[in-house]
Formats: C-alpha cells, sequence, structure tokens
C-alpha cells in the first residue's frame, strides 16, 4: 500500500499534517534509494573482485601446493643430513685407515672401494663405535697393503779419513777444553775408550 495524499486525507489529517508527512516520506525514500544506489555499485564491484580473486586462485589448491613444497624441503634436509654423515663416517675410516699404515696412495682407493662399509659404520660422535672390530676387519681385507718404514743408517763402507795427522792418545783427547771437539775426538778414537 502507497503512502498518497488521498489516503492521508481520508484518514481525517489536516492540509499541513499531509504535507509534513509526505515531506518525511519523500526524505526517507531519497535516502533508501542513494543507499540502494550506493549499495548496487558495490555489487557490481563484488562481481569484478570475485573474478579477480579466482584469477589470483588460478584453481590451484594451495594446500596441496603447501605440501608438496615442504615435502620437496624435507626431502632435502634429509639429503643434506645424509651426506654429512656419510662424510664423517668416511672421515672416521679414513683415520682408521691411516692408524692401520695403510699406503697413504692406496688410501682414496680404498675408500671407493669400501663405500658399502662405509655406509654401515655406526659413530658415537665423530669416533666409529666398534673401532676394534672395523680394525681387525681392515687389517684382514687391506693388510697387504700396510706399509712399514725401517730406520737404516748411513752405509758407509768407505770412511773419511782423518785429517788430525795420526792418532791422538787418551791423555791428549782429554786435555782439549772446547766439550764438542772432545767428543768428537772420543768418537774418533772409540777404541782408546773401549767404546
Amino acid at each position: 500500500m502507497a503512502l498518497t495524499r488521498k489516503l492521508l486525507k481520508g484518514m481525517g489529517l489536516t492540509e499541513e499534517q499531509i504535507d509534513s508527512i509526505i515531506d518525511a516520506h519523500t526524505d526517507t525514500l531519497e535516502g533508501l534509494q542513494s543507499k540502494v544506489k550506493s549499495l548496487e555499485a558495490d555489487a557490481a564491484k563484488l562481481k569484478d573482485v570475485q573474478k579477480e580473486l579466482n584469477d589470483l586462485k588460478g584453481g590451484k589448491d594451495w594446500k596441496a601446493e603447501h605440501d608438496k613444497v615442504k615435502k620437496e624441503l624435507d626431502d632435502y634436509r634429509a639429503e643434506q643430513q645424509g651426506k654429512e654423515l656419510t662424510a664423517k663416517k668416511r672421515a672416521a675410516y679414513k683415520a682408521l685407515l691411516e692408524k692401520g699404515n695403510i699406503d697413504p696412495d692406496l688410501i682414496e682407493t680404498i675408500l671407493k672401494a669400501d663405500r658399502d662399509r662405509i655406509e654401515s659404520i655406526e659413530l658415537d660422535g665423530d669416533a666409529v663405535k666398534d673401532e676394534n672390530k672395523l680394525t681387525e676387519d681392515i687389517k684382514a681385507d687391506w693388510g697387504k697393503f700396510v706399509t712399514t718404514t725401517v730406520k737404516k743408517g748411513v752405509n758407509n763402507a768407505k770412511p773419511p779419513k782423518s785429517e788430525g795427522g795420526g792418532t791422538m792418545t787418551k791423555d791428549e783427547i782429554m786435555a782439549i777444553k772446547d766439550t764438542a771437539q772432545r767428543q768428537a775426538a772420543i768418537a774418533e778414537n772409540h777404541e782408546l775408550f773401549g767404546i
């Protein structure tokens, strides 16, 4: 039902009252119409915003994308930790090879050949857990490559001749004041001192 002058006159209102009610009603309608226009403009923008949001999403499942990237990162971390552990095991095994006097020229070759043994090593910090057993295994497998160093003096079949002009007596040697010269003379004439 619409608010009209005829309706208000039928209610027994005066002309002044009718004008006042119509003016108030008109102000209310104009305010509502302004609000409706504003809401319609916002609704039109909402369609554009929704379209832009859909374009940004690109139809991607962001949770699945997140999970995929997280898995890749976790796999990379595990791979790096595995490489670090293998490097520690390799260093510990190399130290055992060096300690076992394995020929230094062959250590790198042995490290390449013993990859499975290196991977099976259990570490306690930076040290090998069962070092004695592993050392025995190394000796059994690579004992042929153990180097031994023999220290040998100079083989001097023809010693140099003394330029002292002959042998000295025990008393002459003991009379030498310089300790270094006296010891050299004793060494050259050791038979006088029972050495």
